[in-house]
Order: structure tokens, then sequence, then C-alpha cells
């Protein structure tokens, strides 16, 4: 009889083996019906896994024919009181098959992972960045419209066709506005992966030089500690004037 452990080694090799699986089927141990368990249970998965990114990419593969070249628009940082808007294009393959959703439905260090291959995967990635200055002068919304029209204008590969999460980019570039887009296409939850890990990052090096906002935790939004940290300190260099807990801590201050 084949040893567990060599049923363990095959299983590790090609889990989806059938001979193996008919072997294991008919094996009574106990160790070897647990172990056909765990490959059903990872089938099962991979199965759920391959439906998702199928209904996920429906757009794309709706457009792809006609626009090879396919991006996926998306934002992170509208609400928070500091730092900037970051917008991120992306312009996947067609092969491409990351298991990407959605970047607030995804763990941090699921996002670090899916981070740097989407990067190395993708034809074409490029940000666009509204500073705190930009978003006080232009409002929230249009500055992040001007954002996403510096990254899809910086892109290396042209896209020859837009989706974007919710709202329109000012360019004369074919395009749809998805709602909820990270969660309905996988351009635009690429994009929001490369871009929530991308203001993230910026964030904590602004804690660093900023400290008294917690800002590596709360990446800017208007968390308990930051707005203790805006009664006692008053307002930084990347705090939004335009909003209004910003505005009535640097009028206390006699910041403004």
């Amino acid at each position: 009889m084949t040893t567990l452990a060599e049923l363990r080694r095959r299983a590790a090799a090609t889990p989806d083996d059938p001979d193996l699986l008919a072997e294991l089927a008919a094996d009574s141990r106990v160790g070897a019906q647990a172990l056909l368990d765990h490959l059903h249970h990872r089938a099962d998965v991979v199965r759920e896994a391959t439906v998702a990114l199928r209904y996920r990419s429906r757009y794309e593969r709706e457009l792809w024919a006609r626009y090879p070249h396919i991006a996926g628009i998306d934002e992170v940082g509208r609400g928070p009181l500091a730092g900037p808007v970051v917008t991120c294009a992306v312009i996947l393959p067609t092969d491409f098959a990351l298991p990407v959703n959605d970047s607030k439905q995804l763990s941090a260090h699921q996002r670090a992972q899916l981070y740097p291959q989407i990067i190395s995967q993708a034809l074409a990635v490029a940000l666009g960045v509204a500073d705190n200055h930009m978003i006080d002068r232009e409002n929230i919304y249009h500055a992040t419209e001007l954002a996403m029209a510096q990254a899809v204008t910086a892109l290396r590969v042209p896209a020859d066709f837009l989706l974007v999460d919710a709202m329109h980019i000012p360019v004369a570039i074919p395009q749809r506005k998805l709602i909820k887009g990270d969660a309905n296409s996988i351009s635009i939850a690429a994009a929001s992966i490369v871009a929530k890990v991308t203001r993230d990052r910026l964030m904590q090096m602004y804690d660093h030089r900023y400290p008294g906002y917690d800002f590596a935790d709360n990446m800017g939004y208007g968390t308990k500690r930051h707005l203790a940290g805006l009664a006692e300190l008053g307002i930084s260099p990347i705090h939004r004037l335009s909003f209004s807990p910003v505005k009535a801590a640097g009028i206390a201050h006699g910041q403004l």
C-alpha cells in the first residue's frame, strides 16, 4: 500500500490528478480520507475563484476584441482630512488571472502580495496625484478627476478605452462609468490595489515627518486620535484646509 507520505507528495505535485483522487477514495485510512477532503476543498476554492474572476472580467471580455488596451482607473483618499488623493490607471493583458478585488475587501497583507504582481504583469501602470493644495483649490471631486486624467495620460501604452469607478475623466478617450467598479472590473480592482498600497506607504512616511496625528494608522481619516492631534497641534502642511474639522483647528491655533 502506498504510504501516506507518498500520497501527500503526489498531492502537492498534482492535486487534481484523477488517478490519485481515485486511489484516495478507495483508501480507508483516516489520513488518506483527510487528504482527499483537503483536495476536494482546494478544488472548490479554485473553481469559485475562477468563476469570480470570470464575473469580474466580464466588461473587459466584452470590450477586448474592439479595444485591446483597456485602462481601469480608481482613486484612494477622497475622504481623509490630510494627504493627497492618489489615482491609478492599469492596463491588463487578456490572460491576467490574479485574484484581484476591491482593495477594501482585501487585507493589507493580501494587497502587499498582489501589488508587485500587478506591476509586473500589467501592460502599463501609471499614477496621478492631487495634493492637499489642489484639493483646496479645485474641490475634492474635480481634483480627483484631474488626478485620474494625470494617470491616464502618463500610461506608457496609450489606452483606447477606460473603465472608471463611478466618475468621468476629462480626457478624449471612450469610457464607461461603473458603479462599484472595483468589485466589478479586474482592471479597476487592480488600479484600486496599486493606488491603496501607494497612498498607504505615503501616509506612513508622512507619519514620521508630521508625528502626532497617527497618520500611519488612520491614513489621514478623521479618527479620534487624528482629531485629538489636530486639537493639540493644529494643522500640518498636508492637511486639507477646505475640510471643516481642519479649518476649525487652524482657526483655533491662529494658523488661519
